[in-house]
């Protein structure tokens, strides 16, 4: 019964202690960078079989967006994204069949634009 309770007591630590990891929805697999929020009511997205568009807005208070640049530049190549470019406050990235936009709207707040769209 003793390990038991310390088992439980174990599990209990881990899992407050991990963080999971928040993607953007209606992007699947595209982290959402901690310190910022996604806009829920500005989400697009519509698709088919062959071709897929999909649209998401990101702010936050604390960051700007140098360090949404480098949070992207570093995590997507894990997710296989290749970094194509990097044009006035714009990341583009493509994978297999499909392109991801990243850019700066808005300073002050933070606002950035997020859309992901079939190569054509």
């Amino acid at each position: 019964m003793k390990v038991l309770q310390i088992l439980c007591v174990s599990f209990m630590l881990f899992a407050t202690s991990t963080h999971a990891a928040e993607f953007i929805d209606g992007l699947d697999d595209i982290p959402l960078m901690p310190q910022t929020t996604q806009l829920h009511s500005n989400n697009i997205t519509f698709g088919n079989d062959e071709s897929r568009f999909s649209e998401a807005y990101i702010s936050s208070e604390k960051n700007k967006f140098k360090n949404i640049a480098d949070f992207y530049k570093k995590t997507l190549p894990q997710l296989g994204w290749k970094f194509v470019s990097n044009k006035e406050n714009a990341l583009h990235f493509e994978r297999d069949m499909e392109v991801l936009d990243i850019v700066l709207e808005k300073s002050k707040p933070l606002l950035v634009r997020v859309t992901l769209k079939s190569k054509d």
